[in-house]
Formats: C-alpha cells, structure tokens, sequence
C-alpha cells in the first residue's frame, strides 16, 4: 500500500500527478465487480422491502441496485433529462424535478429512507432539502465528497490552488459543486440541525477507511435520523 507520505513527495516532484482526465465524473473505489463502496454500504444498510425516494437519482445505479437485491419501492428525483430517460430505461420509477424546489408535493412519513448520494454538495437549499427528506422519511442517507482529504489540502498548501483530485475532478470555474465541506463541518452542521448520525461509513482511493476519516477519507456517508430537527 502506498503511503501518504509517498505520495505527497511524488506531488512537490510533480504538481500535475494525479489529476484525472478531463470530463471525468468524481472517482469512487469498487470491489472487483466493479461496484462502489458507498453502494455496498447502502444497499446493506436499507431493510428489505423499503420505501426509497432518491434525490437526484442520476441515471439509477443505485436505485437499481436497491430494487433488485433489496425488492425496495423506490422512486427517483433527477433535474437532468437524459440521465431520466436512461433510468426510466432501466425500467425504474424516475421523475424530472429540482430537489431545492422541496418535497411538499409528499406527505410526511411517506418513506422510510430518503437517499441523498453525491447531491448535497450540489444543492443550494442544502438545509431545506434534508430537514424535507426527514419530513417524508424515517432516515436520510447522505453522501458526499470530503474537502478535508489530505490530498486537497496538499494541493491548497503546497500549490495555492482550487484542489483538483480523483475525488474532486472539476476545475472551480466548471465544478457542480456549490459547498465545500469537510466531514467534520458535516457533523457539525448535523448537530445543529437537530440531526443524529445511527451509521457512517468512509471510503478512501482504494476501499474503506477505518481512521482519521476527515483526513483520510476522499467520501463519507451517514445514515440520519431526525426525532429532533429544528
């Protein structure tokens, strides 16, 4: 395994290593089906038989995932059409909405996981939308990049640049991103919303990450609860 420290050396020696192509989508670790590990640890985490509604659903990967190994009802949100053309070919339940508009056209209680993956760093209204999925549903799944990764915070210190990683592959004037959070801002923020964390789950550039996860960790996901949301 290489170590950090390794690779740190190799960036002062060669500040263009490791960027990622153009146009690449954000790069997640997978096992050696080629399925990524957030996935895995979703699709454990959600009950069989669930009521999902995932918001901004792309084109269904994981709702798919969830309908075959977890028989979940699920429904999905996504804002790009072509991405809803591609999940409602999958044979899945996908609708053409804006999750910052809200939820109001659901009633509270009507699932039991509202799933956030890879969208929250995207929207604007980031408090409405899950004190919303929290309404409609009995747990929130979120997951998102980590801004705090060792490898982005090299970039800023050692470059004095917009970090530009496998995990962050945009540059800042083309990126989707809206937030820059780090998982510790995300716990904070949770805390303050009245939010509790039941599970959370790290991954790094080759699987799971079992320390440190706010340096460590390119991504985080948490499973939410919310008896208390203000």
């Amino acid at each position: 395994m290489r170590r950090p420290g390794r690779e740190l050396r190799e960036l002062l020696a060669n500040p263009e290593q490791g960027r990622p192509a153009e146009g690449l989508p954000s790069r997640i670790a997978r096992d050696p089906a080629g399925v990524r590990y957030d996935h895995h640890f979703i699709v454990d985490t959600i009950e069989e038989g669930s009521r999902v509604l995932d918001l901004g659903c792309g084109r269904g990967v994981l709702l798919k995932l969830l309908v075959d190994r977890k028989n979940v009802r699920g429904t999905g949100v996504e804002i790009a059409e072509e991405k809803v053309y591609e999940a409602v070919g999958k044979g899945l339940s996908v609708y053409h909405g804006d999750i910052d508009e809200g939820l109001s056209y659901y009633p509270d209680g009507m699932f039991d996981y509202v799933i956030l993956s890879q969208t929250l760093q995207e929207a604007r209204a980031t408090a409405l939308v899950m004190c919303e999925a929290l309404r409609v549903a009995k747990h929130l799944v979120v997951s998102f990049p980590n801004f705090g990764h060792w490898r982005a915070r090299s970039q800023l210190l050692l470059r004095g640049r917009a970090p530009v990683t496998p995990a962050l592959p945009y540059q800042w004037y083309e990126t989707p991103n809206i937030h820059s959070l780090t998982i510790a801002d995300f716990r904070l923020f949770i805390a303050g919303l009245g939010m509790k964390a039941e599970r959370s789950f790290y991954i790094g550039r080759r699987g799971p990450v079992g320390f440190w996860p706010n340096l460590m960790a390119e991504h985080g996901v948490y499973v939410l609860t919310g008896d208390s949301v203000k």
